[in-house]
């Protein structure tokens, strides 16, 4: 299995509680939640990596907070260690903390230590205008989801090409495939809205890009990578069966090999417009 980076969340704030609908049963793909257990880990070793990729990937200079990549590599991490993930190399994580203005959409080659796409990205009509604010599992809701996915199989449909996403924590986001949020292109997300200092424009929940960069993006993510849709919120970070759960982190030398193969920032950041 390909080497990457080896990153754990070590803490998080406390934010708004947001609510978010519990009551849909638990489908056969989702993590069961554990009783007890702890978003920090005690591996200093694996703290002072989260510290060296977030800086080496100069991942502040766009827009990425410390706490959204810690959240993303420790769930990241456990996926991996249950054998969920067929695209190993891949993190894929939405900053909903940010304006819809922003590029808040990053797609992290965690093998190469690359940057592979930093983007625009819509979010549900229900969850906010300009910031995503309320987050929902509802059917109908029209509200974007909080937590961890993995890609699925691609299709064709009514928006063009488009990609099938599945949510793996109970009560969270575990109906997002029934609720048919997948990755798809639209005209109402690009680069020009925000030049024009006009918000993006709003989905059904998904996290739909531009057209001009939909296909690129979708079959690079597909086929079992994952995906962390993030905001600072209190309720979800304490009852995320993936961010609370308990696994057994690699030992030290295989941490400090693979801080050793980071690479300098300089090369992170190919060129893509959308």
């Amino acid at each position: 299995m390909k080497k990457v980076l080896l990153i754990c969340s070590v803490c998080f704030c406390a934010f708004t509680s947001i609510a978010l609908t519990n009551d849909e049963k638990q489908p056969a793909n989702t993590v069961n939640a554990k009783s007890n257990l702890t978003l920090l880990s005690s591996n200093n070793a694996v703290v002072r990596i989260i510290d060296s990729v977030y800086d080496r990937l100069n991942l502040s200079a766009v827009g990425l907070g410390h706490e959204a990549f810690q959240q993303a590599y420790k769930g990241y991490q456990y996926l991996l260690s249950q054998g969920r993930l067929k695209k190993a190399d891949l993190l894929t994580i939405i900053d909903y903390s940010q304006s819809s203005a922003n590029k808040r959409f990053y797609v992290i080659d965690l093998v190469n230590a690359q940057i592979l796409y930093n983007l625009h990205v819509a979010h549900g009509k229900n969850s906010g205008e300009d910031y995503a604010t309320s987050f929902s599992n509802s059917a109908e809701s029209k509200k974007s989801s909080l937590g961890f996915l993995i890609t699925g199989e691609t299709y064709n449909g009514s928006k063009g090409f488009s990609l099938r996403l599945d949510g793996v924590e109970r009560g969270i986001n575990d109906n997002v495939r029934e609720r048919a949020v997948v990755m798809h292109g639209s005209a109402y997300v690009n680069d020009q809205r925000a030049f024009n200092g006009t918000m993006m424009g709003r989905s059904f929940g998904c996290p739909a890009l531009s057209y001009l960069v939909s296909s690129q993006v979708i079959n690079t993510i597909k086929d079992g990578s994952c995906m962390f849709l993030y905001y600072p919120d209190r309720t979800y970070t304490q009852r995320s069966s993936v961010l609370n759960a308990e696994f057994e982190w690699p030992d030290n030398n295989n941490l400090n090999a693979t801080m050793a193969k980071t690479v300098s920032p300089e090369k992170n950041f190919p060129s893509l417009l959308n």
